[in-house]
């Protein structure tokens, strides 16, 4: 090494290789695990991502994953939304959690939301976990009100009422970017 050069311990996200994708719905349903007891539980469990989804998203470069210990730790998908930079889904296995991947995965995908030139991040999370709303709002976001909603964003939530999911715990949030 040379002097004055300090080596980061940091994991880093970066772009998912595609050989990854493939072990993407272990991370997530290890991470569902965490809700156990939670009425969203049983919606996560039964509706994991689609696979394509993650294809899709790979392809379009939406796609970060981050490594702990030699192994896949986490990852976050994203898309867009209208004009915005749709967060779609976060997962970090429990037993990486707590070593800040998560916040490392959601700053460097704002990052790159900001670098497409996009001018706001949203997303849904649920509003009585503690690694959700909480979370997302110690990074910036703020909720949403359903009447100020876009279109895209009516069509998610409507989605998940769909689905099963109990909306009084849903809450949209957005943030800027600039």
């Amino acid at each position: 090494m040379k002097a004055g050069c300090v080596l980061s311990k940091s994991p880093e996200p970066r772009p998912a290789k595609r050989e990854e994708l493939a072990l993407l719905p272990r991370i997530e349903a290890r991470a569902a695990e965490r809700l156990h007891g939670h009425p969203a539980a049983p919606i996560f469990a039964a509706s994991p991502t689609d696979p394509q989804l993650f294809e899709q998203a790979w392809q379009r470069g939406m796609l970060w994953v981050i490594a702990h210990e030699h192994a896949l730790a986490g990852y976050l998908m994203a898309g867009v939304l209208g004009a915005d930079f749709h967060i779609q889904q976060m997962d970090v296995a429990p037993e990486h959690g707590r070593k800040g991947l998560g916040r490392a995965l959601l700053r460097h995908a704002l990052a790159q939301g900001r670098a497409r030139a996009h001018r706001r991040a949203v997303l849904s999370t649920l509003s009585d976990v503690a690694w959700n709303a909480p979370f997302y709002a110690s990074e910036g976001f703020r909720e949403w009100p359903a009447q100020e909603w876009s279109a895209g964003m009516r069509e998610v939530m409507a989605a998940e009422a769909a689905a099963g999911f109990p909306m009084e715990l849903r809450l949209a949030m957005q943030r800027t970017l600039d």
